[in-house]
């Protein structure tokens, strides 16, 4: 059996133009159109998303679910309605943490008001939401 190099090399292959990737879509069973095929392998080369905006049931995290199967990619679903912004699909801050850092600061006699305040805005009190958090969490 092959490695990741072997499954790397058999993703690029699936997608070095838009007809053998409407080929590896098809063989997940997901039967695009042409300019759909054309619009998902130009999204892939260029790097950029693809965003698709329709009806329930028309197939677009069938969509999703077949080129993550194709690239080998881990696929990351986001329910997507009216209201939602960045921190719900990003990141959110801890804020009783950063509350408990404050406390413990002034408890500890910090004065540098400054570099409390950064320190409030580090990593540590970031929650990482289903976009940001990546493969794996």
């Amino acid at each position: 059996m092959g490695g990741a190099a072997d499954h790397a090399d058999g993703a690029d292959a699936a997608v070095a133009d838009p007809e053998r990737l409407r080929a590896a879509l098809e063989a997940t069973g997901y039967l695009p159109d042409e300019g759909l095929a054309t619009a998902a392998f130009l999204a892939l080369r260029m790097h950029r998303p693809l965003f698709l905006e329709r009806d329930a049931g028309v197939g677009k995290t069938s969509l999703a679910h077949a080129m993550a199967e194709v690239t080998r990619a881990e696929l990351v679903r986001l329910q997507c309605y009216e209201g939602i912004d960045a921190s719900q699909a990003l990141y959110d801050w801890d804020f009783p943490r950063q509350v408990l850092h404050l406390r413990a600061a002034e408890t500890a006699g910090v004065q540098d008001a400054e570099l409390l305040e950064r320190s409030l805005y580090d990593r540590r009190f970031l929650i990482a939401r289903p976009v940001l958090a990546g493969p794996g969490t």
